[in-house]
């Protein structure tokens, strides 16, 4: 009997000492595929049309609730009016016309994201989950081009999602969110109602992002530096 506690007290040992040497990493780096759908004056499906995207970010850890994202993105922004059972008095009398477009999308952004429990393998903080959602809110700048025609603009994007520890630096995330701009031209056309209107959204154009990313933790945290014990 005492052998086997013996045994237990060093694998115990073992794992706790395995723990405290476990480094903390303070941010991370990768990569992702997103689908990117149109959202506004002629289309108000969040998923129709849907595009690919390509996308780099990386994240600033705070703490294991909350950080820092930062992310680039190219892709393609499309929609149609056509089947649309709508009167465009900006565009034709009649509403005869058809307004179809296919324009190049370059989505920036920083936001704040807060996770609803601790993240991450629970060796290097205590309670920590592999799974865990979040929410995710920030600013952006968006910049279309096609037809002739090209705009900048910010965006506000609002968001959600899951993050999965696959290994001890790999992360996994999916994530929803809208990208509210504050520009109504994305698809080529302003206010083709024929209504003004007043307020930070109203009347503007924003999109849809579904994204599948993956990223590898770097800037490991010293965890000695300040101990005056080692």
């Amino acid at each position: 009997m005492r052998k086997v506690l013996t045994a237990i007290s060093i694998m115990l040992t073992t794992i706790a000492a395995q723990a405290q040497t476990d480094p903390e990493y303070r941010a991370e780096i990768g990569a992702g595929a997103a689908m990117t759908a149109y959202v506004g004056d002629f289309n108000g499906n969040i998923t129709k049309n849907m595009q690919p995207m390509g996308v780099l970010l990386g994240r600033y850890r705070f703490n294991p609730r909350m950080g820092l994202a930062m992310n680039i993105g190219y892709g393609k922004l499309k929609g149609t009016s056509e089947g649309l059972a709508t009167w465009y008095p900006g565009i034709s009398e009649d509403g005869a016309a058809t307004v179809e477009f296919n324009n190049s999308l370059i989505d920036a952004g920083l936001r704040f994201e807060y996770n609803f429990w601790p993240y991450g393998t629970g060796r290097e903080y205590r309670g920590a989950k592999k799974l865990v959602p979040y929410i995710a809110l920030g600013l952006g700048a968006t910049y279309v081009n096609g037809g002739g025609n090209s705009v900048f603009t910010a965006n506000v994007p609002m968001g959600a999602g899951i993050k999965y520890k696959m290994g001890n630096r790999l992360n996994l995330g999916v994530e929803w969110a809208m990208h509210f701009s504050m520009n109504d031209k994305l698809d080529g056309v302003a206010d083709p109602y024929g209504i003004k209107s007043n307020g930070m959204f109203k009347n503007t154009d924003c999109y849809s992002m579904l994204r599948l990313s993956v990223t590898y933790d770097i800037m490991a945290k010293c965890k000695t530096c300040n101990n005056d014990r080692d």
